[in-house]
């Protein structure tokens, strides 16, 4: 498979899972805004949701623009973190209905762990398939900012526990970090589009 289909293969997961997400929005059967009241948590659940989401397609899609080549072992991996991003639909849906409930909370702060490991993985899997020394495994570097999301999402699901509030807290400061453009891979751009010397 080339990384071409791999990448439109994960752009079209990626936009279903949104799509399933939005249809979960349901509209009140009132015309005030006091009928929107209820939808508040579902609709908040619902944005934070999308815009962590839209930083996984964002990356991705760097990440993979940078890639040369793919192997049977990187669309495991691949298909590996669709697997947990495909659950953040039914966890959001879970967390907005419950108005922010301490056990759906963690559950969301899991799947979003579980995405982060499994990004991880895909990433250190084409670093493996293009080599320590590659343009690939310069431009992806130490990724303080994957690793801090990864710790960030291992304290806010016993964090829940404590105060949902508090888990939902650290769920907008990873995303509120990311919004920072991460350009590691659009410098790899370059490295990668210049000739070997």
């Amino acid at each position: 498979m080339t990384k071409g289909r791999l990448e439109a293969f994960s752009d079209a997961v990626i936009a279903i899972i949104i799509t399933i997400m939005v249809l979960d929005l349901k509209m009140p059967h009132g015309y005030t805004l006091q009928d929107l009241e209820p939808l508040g948590p579902v609709f908040l659940a619902y944005v934070l949701s999308f815009v962590h989401l839209g930083i996984y397609w964002s990356n991705h899609h760097n990440m993979l623009h940078a890639v040369k080549r793919i192997t049977g072992r990187a669309l495991w991996a691949n298909l590996h973190l669709l697997f947990w991003l495909s659950l953040v639909p039914a966890t959001t849906e879970w967390m907005g209905e419950s108005y922010f409930s301490t056990i759906p909370v963690a559950i969301h702060g899991v799947v979003m762990l579980m995405a982060a490991f499994a990004y991880y993985i895909l990433a250190h899997r084409l670093i493996a398939i293009h080599g320590r020394d590659s343009d690939f495994a310069k431009a992806f570097g130490g990724d303080w900012k994957g690793n801090l999301s990864t710790a960030a999402y291992l304290v806010a699901v016993p964090a829940a526990f404590i105060s949902p509030l508090l888990s939902l807290g650290i769920f907008v400061l990873v995303a509120a970090m990311w919004f920072i453009p991460d350009k590691r891979f659009e410098e790899g751009f370059s490295i990668a589009s210049a000739p070997e010397t």
